[in-house]
């Protein structure tokens, strides 16, 4: 089923919207949500809860991209299920790629502080559009996707150097433009 047809069972308030979007989308929401929590039924329950967030929200908004709408809940979600679960615990996949990113921006004060996620994500989305399409998805796997460098030198037949170096030079680029933008 075509992701507009799916939106439109949402507005019709039908529950075969969550049927359909379960089997378009439940591997890459699932895969998001285990990369952040190691925990696959915390993973279940987040996309659980992604599905009634989706649900809620259709009325009052009509996402461009569907993919990237139920992957922002998702994600956003495990995020904030990991950081209930994890208050003294720490995921080092996910701080390690959190810290990466955090070495771009050029302040002392923090991302929130800076602007709000929304501009930064499109500044950022800005910067991804003027980088080689393999760049921008091996940055994409690791920071938005949490995919480790193993992971994304198996898929993309790089080697775990060249992922790191893909990454570094990626992140030196992302500051510069940030600094361009006054962040």
């Amino acid at each position: 089923m075509e992701d507009n047809e799916i939106i439109d069972l949402f507005w019709e308030r039908s529950e075969r919207a969550i049927s359909e979007t379960d089997i378009k989308y439940k591997s890459l929401c699932l895969h998001i949500a285990d990369n952040i929590l190691k925990d696959h039924s915390d993973s279940e329950e987040c996309l659980n809860d992604t599905y009634l967030a989706a649900w809620n929200s259709m009325p009052s908004h009509k996402p461009k991209y569907f993919p990237a709408f139920i992957c922002r809940i998702m994600r956003n979600l495990a995020l904030k299920k990991y950081e209930y679960n994890n208050a003294k615990k720490r995921n080092p996949e996910v701080l390690v790629s959190l810290d990466e990113l955090a070495d771009c921006i050029s302040s002392d004060e923090n991302v929130e502080d800076i602007c709000d996620a929304k501009e930064l994500g499109e500044i950022i989305s800005r910067f991804l559009r003027t980088q080689k399409q393999r760049d921008r998805i091996v940055f994409i796997r690791r920071y938005w996707y949490y995919d480790s460098v193993q992971e994304i030198s198996e898929k993309y037949l790089l080697s775990e150097s060249s992922v790191k170096q893909i990454l570094f030079r990626m992140r030196e680029k992302l500051r510069k433009f940030l600094e361009k933008e006054s962040l």
